[in-house]
């Protein structure tokens, strides 16, 4: 293996051998934690009203600010865009040019 064949990134703090694939379980974990935290943000939208001692003093709070239904799905619907972006990329073959 020469110099050639390492990539460095970020002043050597990240370092990379060319032709080299992404491994399977970030290939797996990039969608489910994407995924997860696109579920988190649609369904912790208006906080955590469910809760037994802040519940209360969360839907008076969202009485009051009038939380967006439209800007918390379009954020969500970023996140979403993004997930797929991600994982387009890490399934895709990558070759040097």
């Amino acid at each position: 293996m020469t110099d050639k064949d390492i990539k460095d990134y970020a002043d050597g703090w990240i370092t990379e051998r060319t032709n080299t694939q992404i491994p399977g379980f970030l290939k797996l974990a990039f969608p489910v934690i994407g995924l997860g935290c696109t579920a988190y943000l649609v369904y912790m939208r208006n906080g955590d009203v469910g809760h037994a001692t802040r519940g209360p003093l969360v839907e008076k709070f969202n009485l009051v600010s009038h939380p967006s239904p439209a800007v918390s799905y379009t954020v969500a619907a970023l996140a979403l865009i993004y997930v797929l972006i991600v994982v387009r990329f890490a399934l895709a073959t990558h070759k040097e040019g």
